[in-house]
């Protein structure tokens, strides 16, 4: 098998491969699979992907949207030369929306303090707002709250018909969409069709209705609406792991993200020798380890250790002992591997490494912990699979 564009680069101490190719084909697909107009969610450093190459990427595969949590994220994808629209949910009091609205950002609120605020900018700026109104559904976290929500929305309408706001999107959040069985997502579809009800009620014409994430998106059709928010699924990792009936297997979608490094040195160990700090792992017979560069100060999960396994020289290596602040000890058993080779930590699987789901359930976590915490010391680069020496 030739080897991938990812590893034909020399090896670095250790490092974070984006395929460009990988998200921009995966929202491709799932637009394709949704038929729905689509957001793609770069918050959190793009899940650890990169803010704004991610987004770049997602544009290319037809994301209508991005969607980010905070005023600093979306004021970067735009000094980057992001002109779509961009929605940005998570602005503090104490932030002042100007520069927000200046830079075309639709913004976020939650509450009749946050139209004031947004209306007050606009007006500062000779310029109307785009307001997306928030429902709290059920998940007991930003939003509106149900018992305030006519009165949020009757407020939201005089601002409109004053011209001091554009109230473009009404939305909510599920609390457990990749649980098809949980009974909250019936209530929480239930709770969002009244409000929206309540909205048209009050004049209130929003562009885009949005209640899906990735789960939702794959497993709960109708919920759908006019936009799907793709976060997890947008890097080619499940949303619902492990769940009958998905359509996940037929989408065809690739992890984006892989976590390598250097071999930093091997060598032997005789039975009986413990392993690591504390000792959690002893060697019941002769075998040969070896050291990776990466530990928790790169995001590694501690609660990996004995449980995690790497990618070396073809085959799959178990963790052994505690994972350490700047290394992580891997059992070679009896095969000889050079110093200096490549370690994969989790990748596609297409060749049998770990992926990033691997590493939650050996961690007792979920993969959007893993691929958002990893980071530290490592260098991220992008690459494009799509075109050959396209590094970015």
């Amino acid at each position: 098998m030739s080897p991938s564009p990812t590893t034909r680069a020399p090896l670095r101490r250790a490092e974070i491969v984006i395929d460009l190719a990988a998200i921009r084909n995966n929202v491709a697909r799932l637009r394709e699979h949704v038929r729905t107009p689509l957001m793609a969610v770069v918050k959190a450093d793009g899940y650890g992907h990169g803010l704004v190459e991610a987004g770049r990427a997602a544009r290319e595969g037809g994301a209508e949207w991005l969607g980010v949590a905070s005023a600093d994220e979306a004021l970067a994808l735009r000094a980057a030369g992001d002109t779509g629209r961009l929605l940005a949910w998570l602005i503090m009091p104490s932030e002042p929306a100007e520069e927000l609205i200046a830079a075309d950002i639709d913004v976020t609120a939650y509450t009749i303090a946050d139209l004031e605020k947004f209306a007050a900018a606009g007006d500062a700026l000779g310029s109307i707002p785009r307001v997306q109104l928030k429902i709290d559904t059920g998940l007991s976290r930003g939003g509106s709250s149900f018992a305030e929500w006519t009165n949020m929305v009757a407020r939201a309408r005089i601002l409109e018909a004053e011209g001091a706001i554009r109230v473009t999107g009404i939305w909510s959040h599920f609390a457990s969409s990749e649980d098809p069985d949980d009974p909250a997502n019936e209530s929480q579809e239930k709770v969002f069709a009244e409000a929206l009800a309540i909205a048209a009620d009050a004049g209130l014409r929003p562009e885009v209705r949005h209640l899906a994430n990735s789960a939702g998106a794959l497993l709960r059709p109708g919920a759908r609406f006019d936009l799907v928010r793709v976060g997890i699924a947008t890097y080619g990792i499940d949303p619902a792991p492990g769940v009958g009936g998905s359509p996940w297997p037929e989408l065809g979608l690739v992890p984006a993200m892989t976590v390598r490094a250097e071999l930093a040195m091997v060598k032997q160990i005789e039975a009986g020798a413990g392993v690591s700090y504390n000792h959690t792992w002893v060697a019941e017979e002769p075998t040969t380890v070896g050291v990776v560069p990466a530990g928790y100060a790169e995001g590694i999960q501690r609660s990996a250790g004995n449980r995690a396994e790497v990618w070396v020289d073809g085959a799959r290596r178990p963790v052994r002992g505690t994972v350490c602040m700047d290394q992580v000890v891997i059992d070679l058993g009896s095969d000889e591997v050079e110093p200096g080779s490549e370690v994969v930590l989790w990748g596609t699987g297409a060749d049998g490494e770990p992926t990033a789901q691997d590493w939650a359930e050996a961690s007792g976590t979920i993969a959007y912990e893993v691929v958002t915490r990893i980071g530290g010391r490592m260098k991220r680069r992008h690459v494009d699979t799509e075109q050959e020496g396209a590094d970015r």
